[in-house]
Parts: C-alpha cells; sequence; structure tokens
C-alpha cells in the first residue's frame, strides 16, 4: 500500500532504534518478490525503514507494520511478518505438512527432530522460507495474496492489506450473514480453484485467514500450502480446507455445497 504523504519521514543521519536502512540492497534476487514488481515496492538504497508498531502476535510469528520510505520521495507501508527464533518459542508445524518436502541438509532435517536450539533456528527459517515462496507461486498464479516483498532470514516483509495503518478485518470478524456472504463465497471458491489449477491446497483455509478490504477477498497465512499431488495427505487436506469452507458458510445462513466445491476442484488438478 503505497502513502503519498511525506511527513513522519526519519533523517537518515539520525536513525533511532526503531528505524533502520533498507534491507532491500542485502537481498539476493531469489528472496525478492516475483516481477513485473508493483509500482509501490520501494526499492531504493537510500531508503529507511520505520517501525510503527505490532499488528498481530501469533504462537510463531508477529506481524509488525513498517514503513519504507525514501526521504522526500516515495513511501509504502509493509506488513513485517517475523518468524520468532529458538530463543522465543518452541517452534512446532505438524509434520504432515512437511511430507514431500526436505530439508537441504541432513544435519538440519536431524535438529528438527530433534528440536533442539539450533533446529529450532533451522525450522523457523525453513518455515518463512517456504511461506515467501509460497506467496510468490500464489501470486503468479492470479491468487489475491499480499504481495510478497522480500525475505530476509525469517523477515518476510509484504503488503500491507488495510486502510491507512488499521489491518483489513479477518471475513470471520464481518458481520456479513446470507446473502450478504454471496460476493464473498464466489472469491473464496475462486481462491481454491486457482490454487488448484496450480496444483496447491492452501492446507489450512479458513474464515481466519482470509481478509476482506474494499470487498476484495484476500488469502493470508500460506506457510503450510501443500502440493497436492507430492504430498500423500494432499487431496485429504484440499477436501479439509473445502469442509472448512462450507461448514463456516453454511453457519452464517449461506448453505454451501462442499461436495460439488470439491468435486470442482478435483477437476482443476487433473
Amino acid at each position: 500500500m503505497t502513502t503519498d504523504s511525506t511527513t513522519h519521514l526519519p533523517d537518515p543521519d539520525d536513525l533511532g532504534p526503531d528505524r533502520r536502512w533498507s534491507t532491500w540492497d542485502e537481498t539476493l534476487p531469489t528472496q525478492r518478490g516475483p516481477e513485473p514488481r508493483p509500482t509501490w515496492v520501494v526499492t531504493a538504497a537510500a531508503a529507511v525503514d520505520t517501525e510503527l508498531g505490532v499488528v498481530k502476535s501469533g504462537k510463531e510469528a508477529d506481524l509488525h507494520l513498517l514503513e519504507r520510505a525514501v526521504p522526500a520521495g516515495p513511501a509504502s507501508l509493509l506488513a513485517a511478518k517475523r518468524y520468532r527464533d529458538s530463543s522465543r518459542t518452541d517452534f512446532h508445524r505438524s509434520a504432515t505438512y512437511e511430507e514431500g518436502r526436505r530439508l537441504r541438509r541432513s544435519r538440519d532435517t536431524r535438529a528438527v527432530a530433534r528440536k533442539s536450539a539450533y533446529g529450532r533456528a533451522v525450522a523457523a527459517s525453513h518455515w518463512a522460507a517456504a511461506e515467501f515462496v509460497a506467496l510468490s507461486r500464489a501470486w503468479s498464479a492470479g491468487v489475491p495474496v499480499p504481495y510478497p516483498v522480500q525475505i530476509l532470514g525469517t523477515e518476510i516483509l509484504m503488503e500491507f492489506v488495510g486502510e491507512g495503518r488499521t489491518a483489513a478485518p479477518r471475513l470471520a470478524q464481518t458481520r456479513l450473514r446470507g446473502a450478504e456472504l454471496g460476493d464473498a463465497l464466489a472469491q473464496v471458491e475462486e481462491i481454491l480453484v486457482a490454487l488448484a489449477r496450480a496444483g496447491y491446497a492452501h492446507g489450512d483455509l479458513s474464515a481466519y485467514n482470509l481478509l476482506v478490504h474494499d470487498g476484495r477477498v484476500v488469502v493470508i497465512d500460506l506457510p503450510q500450502l501443500v502440493d497436492v499431488a507430492a504430498n500423500p495427505q494432499g487431496f485429504d487436506l484440499l477436501h479439509r480446507d473445502v469442509v472448512n469452507v462450507a461448514t463456516w458458510f453454511s453457519r452464517r445462513g449461506l448453505a454451501v455445497d462442499g461436495d460439488e466445491l470439491y468435486a470442482r476442484l478435483l477437476g482443476e488438478l487433473w
């Protein structure tokens, strides 16, 4: 999200504890979002990152609001998702999502299995990288996700979805009921279809990781994105996504034929 105002921009010669030089130049091309990049992405070496507060705290990662700006120049608001390191959390993700994936080094695999301090650090970096790759693939496939700007270590910078400094509400937080949910349902179904066409299932889809902004539904939280063909439980996870969606909408007064939707997605996979 681009901001036009150049107020509250920091003096690059007087960076405080909540400011840093842009980390864009510290990343490799493979650690940057897919091209063509949105015009609001700030890549100037003179840019400064300013911390604006915590948006949300989770079990495995915290989401911060960050402004990347060139003094007296372009500025953009970014969501900084930071996976916690081993000193702050016992990082855990279900092995279900890991089937069909492999860490590059056997030492890392053993360390993660033992849940050593090093292993937890490896796991955090692994899941951050997995989410960045998933966001990039989803974006390239036309799935409405926040644009992934860059990844560095366990920090992912991505498009901030919201109004001003206020994050967009989750679908579960809206007061929509019955027929009012028709457009949202159609968009969620298209998200599932777009993922299926690319060979993926979200793996943990629910009304809590779908944002609604200006009438547009955006899917978030993708570190567990599943390759349906590569993961032995891929079809079960795809079916679970469908059941979660159908159940939530039905409880809100809009009936969904989950079997029909699942069959439709299977058709897209083939």
